[in-house]
């Protein structure tokens, strides 16, 4: 499950970087959920409605329970799927969950990007991605252009710059978020904290991690600058990763940092 900002394919990026058809050789039989592209219709549909709308009914039509994995926003939304039905396990994947473990700027940052851009989005029904993308390049601006130098080095022929390019139109990539969507990431999550809080409620339930009666994986990155390492749930089984956030599912170590030990947390969630 990924998140519902920037396209699915990062978890199937390109052969030889890609987590799922990985995974699909070593005895695991991975779906992808893809959350589709919203129109102005959809406006009033939420984070929380994107589980109980969306999700689901999708679940609803597997034939057992499935272990959840959830990539970035896609990983609270796996806990709320968790609280609504029987799984097997959930592994969440560089997931926040208690935004107060957000720098103060950047939560601060985002905020004034919101109300800039709330009346239109408001009017759009819709919050344009590019919004989110100038708050993520505000967290390192430095890093932001010494990449695109590093990339100017690189010889066109070589397959790190074809790596580097299709990582990149990924990353600015991606359809818009609902306009309850986007009000509910940046006011109630971002904002009040309500998933750490603990009085996020999906489904008519608090969705409350400590609570679920199955296996779970906490996977995250100190050097994440995305989703802080304090953002992260802190429950079940911890794998602490030295890997950004994009890094730790295509980098050169996610293989042996990340690949490897998920694929033998899917094979026996409760082997740890």
């Amino acid at each position: 499950m990924p998140s519902l900002i920037n396209p699915a394919q990062v978890l199937d990026l390109a052969e030889g970087k890609s987590l799922l058809r990985w995974l699909a050789t070593q005895g695991v039989r991975p779906l992808l959920v893809d959350w589709g592209t919203p129109s102005a219709d959809d406006r009033d549909l939420s984070i929380a409605g994107h589980v109980e709308r969306l999700l689901m009914p999708l679940l609803d039509t597997l034939p057992e329970p499935p272990l959840l994995a959830g990539y970035c926003l896609g990983g609270p939304m796996a806990l709320a799927a968790a609280t609504l039905r029987s799984v097997r396990g959930v592994a969440l994947l560089a997931a926040p969950w208690r935004f107060s473990g957000f720098p103060a700027p950047s939560r601060q940052g985002l905020a004034m990007l919101w109300e800039q851009a709330q009346p239109l989005a408001r009017q759009l029904g819709l919050l344009p991605v590019e919004v989110l993308q100038a708050g993520f390049w505000q967290l390192d601006p430095k890093a932001l252009v010494a990449k695109y130098v590093r990339f100017g080095e690189l010889d066109p022929a070589d397959d790190a710059a074809r790596d580097f390019v299709s990582l990149e139109d990924w990353a600015n990539d991606g359809p818009p978020l609902t306009y309850a969507a986007g009000a509910e990431l940046i006011e109630d999550f971002i904002g009040a904290d309500v998933t750490g809080a603990g009085t996020w409620h999906v489904g008519g339930r608090v969705v409350d991690p400590s609570a679920l009666n199955c296996p779970l994986l906490d996977v995250a990155s100190r050097s994440d600058r995305i989703v802080p390492f304090a953002s992260a749930a802190a429950i079940g089984d911890r794998l602490a990763l030295a890997q950004g956030h994009v890094g730790m599912i295509i980098g050169r170590r996610a293989h042996e940092a990340l690949w490897q030990p998920l694929a033998r947390w899917f094979r026996d969630p409760r082997s740890t």
